[in-house]
């Protein structure tokens, strides 16, 4: 969180502004709403809510190229409806007078002429003043008709088809269409609140995956059964139930339609479920699936196999795209650099929220703004306190310190009598061979292991037990007879604390009752 309580997601590195509006201009969904737009020319017939005519609608998808394509006129309405909705394209109503509308077809307007082919029309499509930003204007610039798009194209995605909803394969006006002023969507068995937090929630966890998984951010898919069961199954639940394993399986069905739509906006790159196993879910009844097993022994299934079930990735125009949208709503979202700037103490409470790569990357721009030795005593200076956030902030300095050079030891040297500083000083001056570093006193040794292990904890949460810090709670215990017994003297704020995970982690039961006597002591002594 940050210190006016907005939600925080990690950070995530993005592309130069040029690059993105690059990937924008490329897309399909931005590319063939611009072509069509050019293809409007001086104007061309459309309805009263700017469609065009079933001949025009196939003249379109001809110049798209779509023509072969079996889905090639929806495509070219999509299209179509993009150029509409980003202003690439504006609808001019008929004039009131009806003599000054055929004095305009008798003239040889296009206008007249796309009415005679494409029979009546209520008014006239032209090329929107949009459209000259994407050749005239700045990055920033196609980046705003290419959002407004994305919008409407999340919108769709978000909404299923009215037949769907009506449970009626023709429509209900009986020629494949339904009339939305008619319906009473109160009565429908669908919230569409709902369906767009739903996706918001997959795409925020696509986001957060790439923020954290270095793997993910270096251009790794993410298997969709990974991402529908980070929104389904439970954090505590450690093997899923038929129940909930039927859940990630609908969800997966779910996503799979809705990610087939997005596609094209460039947000996603998407591999989409094998058909196979769509009806496989859609024809088996709730927990009699075979995908329900299939995903149970997920683990044991080779790559190709877990390709069928649908992999997907966000792109950076993806990352980009979602980025803005959680601005938007309050989220605070920063950016792989947002910190080059900023004071030491800014950057040591930040670092904890990013991953590994990010927080490397982002100490190494701090670190290239500043003269090493400055650098290091700004560090140092930042890491002081006994608040509860302080020892974060020591393991965050250790961090960045890794990556100084030889440079900054006087920094280091200058902190080796300091309480907070002196362990972690020698800890840096050890590791690169550096003389004449004074041995810790056992005060100093137990100090640092309850701040490291402060820090730890806080890291990871209220009630964290990773194997990691289970290991690091065994080896000190093994390592130093008598731990427990000199532990509960250590003069910090968390040594109470401290001692108290350690019983809960600690695998072998006398040890753990021993850390609990040694935490009573701590806090009784207090």
């Amino acid at each position: 969180m940050t210190g006016d309580d907005r939600p925080t997601v990690p950070p995530v590195r993005l592309p130069a502004e040029a690059e993105l509006a690059r990937d924008a201009l490329a897309s399909p969904l931005l590319s063939r709403a611009a072509r069509l737009a050019r293809w409007a020319g001086e104007g061309v017939r459309v309805g009263a809510g700017g469609e065009l005519s079933a001949e025009r609608l196939a003249e379109a998808a001809a110049h798209l190229g779509l023509d072969g394509d079996e889905d090639g006129t929806a495509q070219a309405a999509w299209a179509w409806d993009t150029a509409l909705d980003t202003g690439l394209l504006e609808v001019h109503e008929d004039p009131e007078n009806p003599e000054d509308a055929a004095d305009a077809a008798d003239a040889g307007d296009a206008e007249g002429e796309d009415a005679a082919d494409a029979g009546d029309g209520d008014g006239t499509a032209v090329p929107g003043e949009e459209l000259s930003l994407l050749t005239g204007g700045g990055p920033a610039d196609v980046l705003d008709v290419w959002r407004g798009g994305l919008e409407a194209a999340l919108a769709d995605a978000a909404t299923p088809a009215l037949e769907d909803l009506l449970g009626e394969p023709g429509g209900a006006d009986g020629e494949g269409r339904t009339d939305p002023d008619s319906l009473d969507l109160d009565a429908l068995d669908w919230d569409p609140e709902e369906e767009a937090d739903f996706l918001d929630g997959a795409l925020g966890n696509l986001y957060v995956l790439t923020a954290t998984d270095p793997a993910v951010a270096a251009g790794a898919m993410v298997p969709l059964p990974v991402l529908a069961a980070s929104m389904v199954v439970p954090e505590d639940m450690d093997h899923p139930t038929d129940s909930v394993l039927e859940d990630v399986s609908v969800t997966m069905v779910k996503l799979d339609e809705q990610f087939r739509v997005l596609e094209p906006t460039g947000i996603i790159a998407y591999r989409p479920v094998d058909t196979a196993l769509i009806e496989e879910v859609d024809g088996n009844a709730p927990g009699d699936s075979a995908v329900l097993d299939d995903l149970d022994g997920a683990d044991d299934l080779g790559e190709e196999d877990v390709a069928r079930y649908g992999m997907v990735r966000l792109t950076p125009l993806g990352l980009y795209g979602v980025r803005q949208r959680m601005l938007e709503a309050g989220v605070h979202a920063p950016v792989v650099g947002d910190l080059a700037e900023e004071s030491a103490g800014t950057l040591l409470a930040a670092l904890p929220g990013h991953g590994e790569e990010a927080a490397r990357s982002e100490i190494e721009l701090w670190l290239a703004r500043r003269a090493p030795l400055d650098a290091a005593r700004e560090l140092l200076a930042a890491a002081r306190g006994d608040d509860r956030d302080a020892p974060r902030r020591r393991l965050a300095c250790q961090q960045a310190l890794s990556l100084t050079g030889a440079e900054a030891e006087p920094a280091l040297r200058e902190v080796l009598d300091d309480g907070h500083l002196g362990g972690l000083a020698r800890v840096w001056l050890s590791e690169r061979g550096f003389a004449d570093v004074p041995a810790p006193s056992e005060e100093m040794v137990f100090w640092l292991t309850v701040d490291t292990l402060a820090a730890q904890l806080a890291t990871e949460g209220d009630g964290g037990e990773s194997d990691e810090l289970r290991e690091l709670v065994r080896g000190l215990v093994d390592q130093h007879s008598g731990f427990f017994d000199k532990a509960w003297r250590v003069d910090h704020p968390a040594t109470g604390e401290v001692l108290e995970a350690m019983s809960r982690v600690h695998p072998d039961r006398k040890a753990a009752k021993d850390a609990r006597k040694a935490a009573y002591r701590a806090r009784s002594r207090g």
